[in-house]
Formats: structure tokens, sequence, C-alpha cells
């Protein structure tokens, strides 16, 4: 018998975890109460407190915490053939986990067709901002036995799959939310054993093919998938579902695997939001490497082929290769002599990490809390996009205490299983990746050297903008652009005069709607193509007025006159429209405070105080460009 999944990459809950629960209400009046649950939510629990945890920030947070406390406010409906109230508290903490608020939509019994349908029912009351379809492996493999050859088997796949199709759209259509698709638990014992696909009426095969099948159509209809078919394969059906709990009660999935189950859906309607990781912090001795190089030497340091130690490091540096090249920024935080932390990589030939991996490399005595900081600050990037990976345990909890908005995976023992720690946690989880997310971490890197060492030779800023040859390319957003300008506006924090979150419905809508100027901005210069870098959406009002709803640029071009020259764009397509003034309107956040004062440092004035921030108005009737180095070009 399998064991039961569990989040094993989060630390031991401490010795006082369940009396602090039991002290959370009263944390309410003072507005602690939000910290200490996402701090609760963060230990390794299982069911039982998971539920306890679930059920009290549900009545603490019924009408959600403040707004700039949490990361958002999701409001997931879960639609199932199954019974699947016992999950709900595990996504709601999987959520909490990661600063999210999540309300959730259960229905009775069976009738998640009936409530998508009738559109007086109670889920289009609580206007979900996500639905996920809970589809169990009884109900989708009806009619299989009556199958006499594959012909047949593969033609009720299609049925089955577009049937289940059509219910996306229906809810991508009628509610204009994230759709989300959980595959069906292959838990089927086989019949014919290692040829199970050969016999038409196998309920183990029809499921491996539905899976495969949904997969294939949600790429087309935008649909993202729970991949329960993976990670129950990894860990075994049987520890994800219990036959007795489904004879007795028709639930599919296992109560005791449910803490993991809410963290999967809760990781990726997080991802959704921007929530991801974007940088991964190494520490280096034990961790990327065996053994100490300041004792054992470059070469005497165990990694590479020829023994089981260095081959598993061998397998943490590949995977960490992998991150990068799907656009994590590498960046190495390590107690050690910077010139012979640097050695190793320098001189071992078989290293596969090399110094240009990483963005940022930080080797010193300093405590390892404060090289976070200098990390983060030298890459521009919130403190909460990193992951620190060590293999010390003091380490990896002086940094949780200092830095709790830092995750760091409690890495198991032996170093062979480091990566899939790495892998299981989610923290870099993605619905979709884009070429923008593929170069990141080429640009951060090569951005940040290149300008240093430019910068050095410059004695006359203005001059060293000039040779830069920045070029800002701009235009509406369109849709081959609008995936990545979503995933933008959902995850850009700083930069971020509103922080208004748009989902891809919403973005096209906005995009069709002629009293909307929506702009995406991308920049390239002498070093390379940054990507898109900026996102404004302007409505434009009764009184002439465009209203800056949103503002939005990536930190790592900041300082280069790239303000100026969006708003002399911005100024130019809201004339165009008809506008007389922009009306530029601050949300301050948690996290926003250095676009504070954007607009009046840009020339905006009559600033007056908002219920929730401020706004000001520029004149743009007889508005003259505000000077730049940097080239404007408009694309169609």
């Amino acid at each position: 018998m399998e064991s039961a999944p569990e989040l094993y990459w989060l630390p031991s809950p401490p010795a006082d975890w369940r009396q602090r629960l039991k002290a959370l209400p009263s944390l309410a009046p003072e507005g602690r109460a939000w910290e200490e649950a996402v701090a609760l939510a963060g230990a390794r629990i299982g069911f039982a407190l998971t539920n306890a945890l679930g059920s009290i920030a549900a009545r603490l947070f019924a009408d959600g915490p403040p707004a700039s406390m949490s990361h958002g406010h999701d409001r997931l409906a879960v639609l199932s053939s199954s019974t699947t109230d016992h999950l709900h508290e595990a996504i709601r903490v999987g959520a909490l986990r990661r600063g999210i608020w999540l309300s959730l939509y259960g229905h009775t019994y069976g009738q998640y067709r009936q409530e998508l349908l009738d559109e007086q029912s109670g889920l289009y009351k609580f206007a979900p901002t996500a639905v996920m379809f809970c589809l169990d492996a009884d109900h989708v493999t009806r009619g299989v036995e009556n199958c006499k050859n594959l012909a047949e088997t593969e033609q009720l796949v299609e049925t089955v799959a577009g049937d289940i199709a059509k219910l996306w759209r229906i809810a991508r259509d009628r509610l204009g939310c994230l759709v989300l698709q959980q595959s069906i638990l292959p838990r089927f014992a086989p019949i014919i054993g290692n040829n199970e696909h050969r016999l038409p009426t196998s309920r183990a095969a029809f499921v491996a093919k539905l899976n495969d099948r949904l997969r294939a159509l949600a790429d087309a209809e935008k649909t993202d998938i729970i991949a329960l078919d993976m990670y129950s394969g990894r860990g075994g059906a049987n520890a994800w579902c219990s036959t007795s709990l489904w004879l007795k009660a028709k639930q599919e999935i296992n109560l005791i695997a449910a803490p993991v189950y809410g963290d999967l859906v809760a990781r990726l309607l997080a991802s959704r939001r921007g929530r991801s990781a974007k940088c991964c912090v190494f520490d280096l001795d034990n961790t990327l490497w065996g053994g100490v190089i300041g004792d054992d030497g470059e070469t005497g340091i165990a990694i590479g082929n020829g023994t089981t130690l260095g081959e598993a490091f061998l397998s943490v540096q590949v995977y960490a290769r992998e991150l990068r090249r799907r656009g994590v920024i590498l960046a190495v935080c390590s107690k050690n002599n910077e010139s012979v932390a640097r050695g190793g990589f320098e001189k071992n030939p078989d290293m596969i990490l090399k110094l240009d991996d990483f963005a940022c490399f930080v080797a010193n005595w300093s405590d390892k809390a404060s090289n976070l900081r200098t990390i983060a600050k030298d890459l521009n990037i919130g403190l909460d996009a990193l992951v620190f990976v060590d293999d010390n345990p003091f380490e990896r909890e002086w940094v949780r205490r200092e830095l709790p908005m830092v995750f760091v995976p409690e890495l198991p023992l032996e170093p062979e299983n480091y990566a899939e720690c790495l892998a299981d946690s989610g923290a870099f989880e993605m619905a979709s990746i884009t070429e923008d997310d593929l170069s990141r971490a080429d640009r951060y890197g090569e951005s940040r050297r290149l300008h240093i060492a430019a910068a050095s030779e410059a004695g006359d800023f203005s001059a060293y903008l000039a040779d830069l040859d920045m070029s800002l390319i701009w235009g509406r957003v369109t849709p081959a652009n609008l995936e990545r300008v979503v995933q933008l506006t959902n995850k850009t924090n700083q930069f971020n005069l509103t922080t208004r979150r748009y989902s891809e419905q919403e973005m096209r809508t906005m995009t069709a709607d002629n009293a909307t100027m929506a702009l995406q901005f991308r920049l390239s210069d002498r070093f390379g193509d940054h990507g898109l870098i900026a996102v404004v959406i302007g409505r434009k009002r009764d009184n002439d007025q465009m209203e800056l709803d949103t503002w939005l640029m990536s930190c790592r071009v900041l300082g280069r006159k790239v303000e100026e020259a969006t708003l002399n764009a911005v100024a130019y397509a809201a004339k165009r429209m008809g506008a007389r003034a922009l009306r530029g309107v601050y949300r301050p956040t948690n996290k926003n405070e250095m676009v504070r004062d954007h607009y009046r440092r840009l020339g905006f004035n009559g600033t007056t105080e908002l219920d929730d921030g401020a706004q000001s108005v520029l004149d743009i009737e007889n508005f003259e460009p505000l000077p730049t180095q940097v080239r404007l070009s408009e694309v169609s």
C-alpha cells in the first residue's frame, strides 16, 4: 500500500501550532489574524488541522481580509459528479498559503450540469472568478463496457471529451471566468496487464486515453488542467483514493490526500495571479555540490558522473539549468569567500552550471537573510519572488524567521531528491509559458552584467542612455500578445499604479471596446530585446478625460526615461481618441510605494485625495512630449 501524499516540502508545524490556531480569532480586532493565518498555513499539516484552519479562516474572513494585506480574492466554484465538499477547506488553505483569499461554492450532489445550464442557479449568483470541473472515473467511463472494438472506444472518448469541452465553453462564455479541469483519477485496476490499451472494454485504458484527449482540447480551449493523473501516478492511485470512502460516501479523493490536492489547485490559481516565484537562489556547499569547497578545493568537491554522490548533485544542477531555460532567474547565496566559490564553476570541468547562468552571485560571510535582501534589490524584484534552497536546517529556519515572504522548501536528507522536492513544492508553477518567459533569465543576466560594465565607463548618464540605443515599440493589445499582457497585469506589484487584475476574458472585452485604450509596450536596446515591459489601459469618460485605469511597468527598465517615453505615446493615443486630459489614479498597496509620486514626476497636477488613493490630471491638448533618449515606434 502506498504512503499517503503529504506536503513534505513544508516545515513541520511548530510545537505551539495548535495553541496559535486556537488564539487566531482573538487577533482579528488588531488586524494580525490574516498574517498569522498565512503563517499557520505554511506548515506541513494533515487533513484534520487543515480543515480546522480553513474553517476558522472562513469565519474570520467571511468578507475577505483587508485588500492591502492579501494578494487577491478569488471565488472558485467546484462542479463535480461526486462528493467534493471535504476538499474545500484544503483548497482554501492552499490559497491562504500563498496569501490569497478564496471563497468556494459547491452544489447538491451530482448537479454540476444543471447548475451550469440554469442561469438562475446559485452558481451564477456566486459569480465565480474560476470554475473547476471534477468528474469521477465511474461517471466518465459509463458505456465503455459496451464497446466491441477499439474504434468504438476511440469514438466514445471523442464523445465524452467533446461533451466536457462544451461545458468549458459554456462556463467561459456565460460566466467570463477561468476554467479548470481536474484530470480523471486513474484508479481502475488493469484487466489484461501491460497491454491494457488493446482491450476495448478496459476502463483503465479509457481513462488514460480520455486524459490525453482532454489535454489536447484544453490547449485549444484555454482551459487549465489539474494533473491528478500525473501526481497520483507518481505516488500511487491507492494513496489518493479510498475504495471504502468511495462506496460509503462517493468521495473519490481520499481524506488524507486532501491537503496535497488543495495545494495543487491553489498553486494553479495563484500562478494565474502572478504568484509564481521568479528566482531560485541556491546555497553552494552540499546544495549544488557535495562537500565544502573551502576545505575540499575546486576539484575535490563531489559533482559529476562516476560516484553516487556526484551524480546526485549533478541532477540538482541539471534541474536548475532546466528551470533557467524556462525563464526562472538563478542566483547564488553562499557563506564563502567569493573567489573560492566562483572557482568551483570556473575550474571544475564537471560543473553543469556556469557563472553566466547566475544573474546574481553573492558569496560572503554575512547572514543569508541580509544577502537575500541584497539579491532581491540587485535584481529589482520582490522578496516574495525568491525561493531559497539550502541544505542547512539552521539557515532555512533563520531565513523563514527573518523573511517569511521568501519560500524556503524543507529539503529531504538525500540530495538526489532535491530536484523532486523543488518540483513538488509548486513554487514555480506556471499555467502557460510565453516567449518572454523563456528569455527572462537571459535578459536579467545579460542586462545586469552589461549595464554595470557600460555604466562604469560612462561618466555622463544622459550620454550613456543615448548610447543604449533604446527603442520603445508600442501599440494596441492584440490577440497575439493578449496572454502575455494578462500575465503581466496579474503579477506586477511594485510599479503598478492601481494593481487591478484582469482575466483573459476581461482583457479581451476591453480591447474590443472603442472607448478603451489598451496599450502594450516592448523595449529593445543594444543589449537585446527586453520583451513586453509595460501595459497602460485608459477608459474614455464623458468629460473628455481619459482615466488611466492601469499603468504598470517592469522594474528592470526603470531609470532610463522609459516612463517619459511611455507617457508621450499614451498622450498621443489619448488625443487621437478625442481626450483632452489624462486622469492618473494611484491606489496604494503594501508593495507599490515606489510609484506614489509617479504622476507628479511626469507633470500631472491638481492632485485630489480619494477614499482609496489619489488622482492627478494632465492637460494634453497642448502637451509637449517629454525629453527622453528613447525612440518611439507605433505598430498597428
